[in-house]
Order: structure tokens, then C-alpha cells, then sequence
């Protein structure tokens, strides 16, 4: 191999990607016949064409190429672009696709329009041609249909015929018909708002009535104009959307509304059909998060309801996905944290408990596949280390787990309904992502993608120079375990103390000390070059590591974290190569947050910080994420004045930088400018970088190479000169 070569700032946004090509929304047919993936281009890795893996064959191939069917700039609703920027998607092309239930076709969306690809006639068939965007489709259980949603309505569309039929009619203005609400799809990780019945003759949906939520003018700046947004959003405390959840018999075209009682203040995070037309389950949650019900409703039965399981939790309850109903309504499986780790159990279909299936000081990420006839469950998990995802098997008759990926990678899988192979996408800390067709017993039946590092390899010239970073574990007050990770060059010059970089985030449902490959950690390796140490920690608050973990933050954010986070400081300072002089901490969204708080109650370890895109003032957030952490404003005023960054501006000592993107509509670029001006009046320095343009994401090669550039170039002007 050739002598290695640093790496260059602008190389790290720059196409190919260091990282290699992996594909993307990787599927199995459901007869497991070829794997489906999204690819982009030789020329633009963003543009992304449909491909597939036909196993028999032995074969990748195009299937489509999204230039032979829409050529040139792509122009999307403003409905469309906040979809896809809460999704964060930010390619063009095909970006998201969906299989046929019978394996003889797929679909997809390209330019506001729908296509039907059929295997048979190797051809894509445009259903849809108007001046309005179809968003959000799906295919029927039985194939025959397509349903998608358009300007706030609901439809339908008889694939043979391409005869369409509008199932609600009501949409528009503040009443969506099919859509999932501005917080589900922000907080809730729900992107649709109906749900077909198993054999295609219902469907249920939600209607969401915005009137009570607060209309507001929001701003996105661009280099040459500003548009304004008249948006309903959800301030914290403030209302909510009215939600009520119906089913349309698509034979008469009537619709049944489901009570979910008198309480019209809650949420509706999950809709889910069983195996059977006739029963219908949701899940309802307290506007304070702290109880959750699965319902089921009987619809053949006057729509009777019965409830499942109910979670409680003196904090709050994590929601999730894992909700599997088993054949001819003979039990479910359900997820829940009720012993304090996220577990997996199994009853009968009247909600009758019959086993807790996984136990122990760890938690299970997600159900994979269940293989019915053997008894037997696939999921992913931690149970051998919390910073690696493996794929484990479980029997529905007894406790007797057992690993089936390799150890010292992390494992994200796919595993097709017949649980006969999986997809497996691993990597570790310094090795990329590779993805493997494997057999049960790990063994590979095919690679997809084995980016190798040869000649050919885009990193392969940097990646001898980059360094294993060290692991480890504090205390923190306590007594809980905290994971680290340090990176430091291969070999230290002697007696010299080098700077550090805290690299936080450090807010709930987030990891970032894991032993796994991410791009974005190609920067931390650029500043090891530089001459920089970067610590992580995950601080108490962070995700999978359990609830006892998580819950001390609630109610009162950034102190118990910000104390985790002085822990390691104070560890690095025990450290001879560290000049604990030079310790700065960046960080971005919570990690911006973070990264304030750090300067102003803890100027005595931080001598330097970045800020980006922060949250300064949390009754500037929306409902659901706050409340559920800070709880309603009127009942913790104190822990929400506690929690806002500006009683503690008077602390600042160190430099200071806030960067934000300027049409940011996640976290309000509002959050900066109010922070600003409060600096400003206390004639207190910092510096700023704002972007025109650019949301939450800070999305394109252009605004990522200015922006880490800008980063590099404060901390050296703080710590290199």
C-alpha cells in the first residue's frame, strides 16, 4: 500500500464519498426472490436510480433509471420539501420505493407523480399526471390498488383501469385527511396518516382539524429573498391538532369514526391493522406522555373496544415499532420498558401476558422477523455490548437466545418475512460499511456491496493514517456506567500536552459512543491530524442504555448532562498528554444546546465552544419532544426558565461561536437571533456564521466544506496560535 495521505477538508463533502458506495433502502422481495436498493449515479452520487440483486442469477441490475423518466431539476411542493426534510432525505431521483405484497411489482414517486414498475414487462408505468402532488402512496395488500394522498385528500387508483377515486373530500386549509401531523412525523416517527385492512376492503385514516393551533409567520432567509410561511405549529403548551381516526368501507364508500373517549388532548402515535379486516388497533397516549394504551377495535362487533396493554411510567414512555400481530389472531408481540431496559413479550390475542421473552440489563433495538412455524423471533439488540447492534434469535416457547452476527461490528439488518436470510450491513469504528446477503448461520451467500479498500477505493489512500480511537467507561455521580471514546494520534510526541474537542450531542434517543463506521466522524479524524484530541461521552440522558439511564434528566435539562460531561473533562485532565487549558466542546441541534450550556455554566473546563443550530429557549419547541422531557410549561415553569441557555449568559468566558442555517425549520432560526441579541446587550463577544438557505440539516458539499472550515478555523485561532 502507498504511503497514506492526510486527509483534506474539502476531500470529506467532496464526491465519491471517502466512505465508498453502499446502497441505500435496502428491501427484500417478500418472496425473497432479489434484493432491492437505491443507487447514485457515477457522476452524482445524490441522484438515485432503482436497482436490484437477483439472487438466482446472481446478478445486479437497473431496474429504473430516473433520468430516462424525469429529466433536469425536480420541482417539489413546500409540503413535499418539509416531508422529505423531516425524513431527512436529501437526494433526488427515486428516494424512496415500495414493494408489491405478491413480489411482482414496485412503487415509487419521482417529481410529484407515481410510477408502477412491473418485473414482468421490465417497464414503469406513470399513474398519475397532474399539476398536484401525489404523495405518500402505497400499494394494496392484494396488489390490485394504489392509494395516496392529494392536496389534503384522500384516493384511491384501480391499477388495471387507472380509474381514481377521492375517498374523502374535505381536505384543505387546516383539515388533512391521510396525513400524518407536524409533530408524528417530527417526534413520533410517523410519516402516513392511513393504513390499509389486510384484504384491501378498509381503510383506516386520520383526520386531523389544525384550527386550535397557534398560526404563525415563519421566515426562511435566503441570499436573495425572504419567504414568509404562515405555519400551524405546536409551541409547547400550546394546542395541539384535533385528531379523530376513521375507516372507509371502500364497497359503500361510508366512513365509521373510532371514539378514542371524551379527552380530545392526546396523541395517536400508532394505527395498525391484524392479520384479520375485522380488527383494528391503536395506540393512545396522554398529552403527558405517561401512560400508553394499545387498543383493539372490534369493527365487525358495533366497534367494540378493548384494551390490550397499558404502559405507565412516572417520566415518560418511549414510543416504538415493535407491535407484531400473529396468525389467525393468536397473540401479538410487544415491546416495553416496564422493567427499565426495552424488552420484548408475548400474549394472546384478549391481552393476556404469556411470557416476557427477552430480560436483562440491556436493551432490544427492534423486531426483525418472526418465523411462526418454528416458534422462533429475530430481533437486533445490545445484549452482549451496548455499542454494538447484533442480530439475535429467540424461542417463543423459552428464553434461549442466541447471537447470530459477528462480534466487534455493528449489524443493521433487513431480514425478508420467511426469516430464512438476512441482509446484513455492518461495519465498525474503522472499517466501512460492507453489506452481505447471509445466510441463518452467518455464512455469505452473496455480498451486495463488499467495499473492499483497493487501488480503486476513494479512502484507501487516507485510511492508514486514520486512528482506532480508544474506548472506556467513567463513573458518573451516580455510580451509573458512562462510555467514551477518545481519539488521539498513533503516537504522541514526547512531553507535549496536545488540545482537546468535545464532541457532544448529548440529548435523548441518541448514541454516538458506538463501535461503528459513520462519515461524519471523518472530520474528528481531520482535527487528530491537525494536532487535536476529540472526546465523546454519552451522558446520562442518551439512548440504549435503559430507562435509569435516560430518566435523570427529566424535567430539568442540560445539568445533568452537562455534569456527565465535566466528568470526562475531569478525566482528561488526569491524562499527561492534555493541556487542560485547551479543551473546547462543538456540538450540533441538542449538541448545540449542549455546547452553550457547557460555555456558560462550566467556563472553568470549556476555553473554547462552537454552537450549531442550538435550541436556546425550549418554550420555542414544539409539544410533543419538550413536554415529554420538561413536561407542560404551566406545571415546570421553573424547570423551563432552568432549562433556557440565557440566565447563565453572565458565565461566558471562552470564545464562542453560533452558526445556524437561516431558513432552519426545525429548530427556528429564532433560537440564535434571541440568543444573539441577548449577548449583544450584554456586551458580550461571540462570533456567527448564518447560513441563507440552509435548514436544520445544513445539507450540500458547498455549505459542509465553508462550514467545517469555519469550525477548524476558530478553534485554531483559540487553541493553535
Amino acid at each position: 500500500m502507498a504511503q497514506a495521505t492526510q486527509l483534506e477538508l474539502a476531500r470529506l463533502f467532496a464526491d465519491p464519498a471517502l466512505s465508498g458506495t453502499t446502497p441505500r433502502s435496502l428491501a427484500m422481495a417478500p418472496d425473497g426472490s432479489r434484493v432491492t436498493y437505491l443507487k447514485g449515479k457515477a457522476d452524482d452520487a445524490d441522484r438515485l436510480d432503482l436497482w436490484e440483486y437477483h439472487i438466482k442469477d446472481a446478478e445486479h441490475r437497473l431496474l429504473v433509471d430516473a433520468d430516462s423518466l424525469v429529466s433536469g431539476a425536480e420541482v417539489l411542493s413546500d409540503e413535499e420539501k418539509a416531508r422529505r426534510e423531516r425524513m431527512r432525505l436529501f437526494a433526488s431521483g427515486i428516494i424512496s420505493y415500495s414493494w408489491s405484497k405478491n413480489s411482482d411489482a414496485l412503487l415509487f414517486p419521482l417529481n410529484g407523480d407515481l410510477y408502477y414498475y412491473q418485473l414482468s414487462t421490465a417497464k414503469a408505468q406513470k399513474l398519475t399526471d397532474t399539476d398536484e402532488f401525489e404523495t405518500d402512496a402505497s400499494i394494496s395488500p392484494t396488489g390490485k390498488k394504489v392509494a395516496f394522498i392529494r392536496q389534503q385528500n384522500l384516493y384511491i387508483l384501480d391499477i388495471a383501469t387507472g380509474k381514481e377515486t377521492q375517498l374523502t373530500h374535505d381536505g384543505g386549509g387546516v383539515i388533512k385527511n391521510g396525513m400524518a401531523e407536524f409533530v408524528a412525523q417530527e417526534e413520533m416517527d410517523r410519516m402516513t396518516g392511513y393504513w390499509w385492512s389486510p384484504d384491501d376492503s378498509k381503510i383506516a385514516f386520520t383526520r386531523i382539524d389544525e384550527s386550535a393551533v397557534a398560526e404563525v409567520v415563519r421566515n426562511e432567509i435566503y441570499a436573495d429573498e425572504i419567504k414568509l410561511f404562515n405555519q400551524r405549529y405546536p409551541y409547547t403548551g400550546t394546542a395541539n391538532v384535533s385528531i379523530k381516526l376513521g375507516v372507509i368501507d371502500l364497497n359503500t364508500a361510508k366512513t365509521t369514526w373510532i371514539s378514542h373517549g371524551e379527552n380530545d388532548d392526546i396523541y395517536l402515535p400508532r394505527v395498525q391493522w391484524t392479520d384479520s379486516s375485522r380488527y383494528l388497533s391503536y395506540q393512545w397516549q396522554n398529552r403527558q406522555q405517561q401512560q400508553l394504551e394499545l387498543r383493539l377495535v372490534d369493527l365487525a362487533n358495533n366497534n367494540q373496544q378493548q384494551t390490550l396493554v397499558t404502559e405507565r411510567s412516572d417520566t415518560w414512555l418511549n414510543l416504538h415499532h415493535d407491535l407484531y400481530f400473529l396468525h389467525n389472531n393468536s397473540g401479538f408481540i410487544w415491546a416495553s420498558e416496564r422493567d427499565g431496559f426495552k424488552h420484548l413479550y408475548h400474549y394472546d390475542f384478549s391481552g393476556k401476558l404469556i411470557r416476557q421473552l427477552t430480560q436483562g440489563d440491556w436493551v432490544v433495538d427492534e423486531v426483525a422477523a418472526i418465523d411462526e412455524a418454528k416458534g422462533l423471533l429475530y430481533f437486533s439488540g445490545r445484549k452482549d455490548t451496548p455499542l454494538e447492534r447484533h442480530l439475535y434469535q429467540v424461542s417463543l416457547k423459552s428464553a434461549d437466545i442466541k447471537r447470530l452476527t459477528e462480534a466487534n461490528y455493528d449489524h443493521a439488518v433487513v431480514m425478508p418475512k420467511q426469516a430464512n436470510s438476512f441482509i446484513d450491513s455492518y461495519s465498525n469504528v474503522t472499517s466501512p460499511s460492507k453489506v452481505a446477503l447471509r445466510a441463518l448461520d452467518g455464512k455469505v451467500l452473496t455480498w451486495l456491496e463488499q467495499n473492499k479498500l483497493n487501488a480503486q477505493h476513494p479512502l484507501t489512500r487516507y485510511h492508514s493514517d486514520l486512528v482506532a480511537p480508544k474506548f472506556g467507561t467513567l463513573k458518573a455521580e451516580d455510580g451509573q456506567t458512562l462510555h467514551y471514546r477518545l481519539f488521539a494520534p498513533k503516537q504522541f510526541e514526547k512531553g507535549k500536552q496536545y488540545p482537546v474537542i468535545v464532541s457532544v450531542y448529548g440529548g435523548p434517543h441518541a448514541q454516538r459512543v458506538t463501535n461503528s463506521w459513520s462519515a461524519r466522524d471523518l472530520y474528528l479524524h481531520y482535527l487528530v491530524q491537525q494536532g487535536y484530541l476529540v472526546f465523546q461521552l454519552d451522558n446520562r440522558g442518551s439512548y440504549n442504555r435503559g430507562k435509569a439511564f435516560e430518566d435523570p434528566i427529566y424535567k430539568n435539562l442540560a445539568s445533568i448532562e452537562i455534569a456527565d460531561q465535566i466528568c470526562g473533562v475531569e478525566y482528561l485532565r488526569t491524562l499527561p498528554y492534555v493541556d487542560a487549558k485547551r479543551i473546547g466542546i462543538y456540538g450540533h441541534s441538542y449538541g448545540g444546546y449542549m455546547a452553550i450550556m457547557a460555555m456558560f455554566k462550566a467556563g472553568d473546563y470549556f476555553a473554547a465552544g462552537v454552537a450549531g443550530a442550538p435550541v436556546t429557549d425550549w418554550a420555542l419547541y414544539d409539544t410533543h419532544y419538550t413536554e415529554r422531557y420538561l413536561g407542560h410549561p404551566k406545571q415546570n415553569a421553573q424547570g423551563y426558565k432552568q432549562s433556557a441557555v440565557f440566565p447563565y449568559a453572565d458565565g461566558l468566558k471562552g470564545g464562542l461561536l453560533i452558526y445556524h442555517g437561516m431558513a432552519d425549520d426545525n429548530v427556528l432560526f429564532t433560537h440564535s437571533t434571541k440568543l444573539y441579541k441577548q449577548l449583544q446587550d450584554k456586551g458580550l463577544s461571540f462570533e456567527m456564521m448564518n447560513y441563507p438557505g440552509s435548514k436544520h440539516s445544513m445539507f450540500g458539499q458547498p455549505v459542509q466544506t465553508h462550514l467545517h472550515q469555519t469550525i477548524t478555523e476558530f478553534f485554531n485561532k483559540h487553541f493553535m496560535q
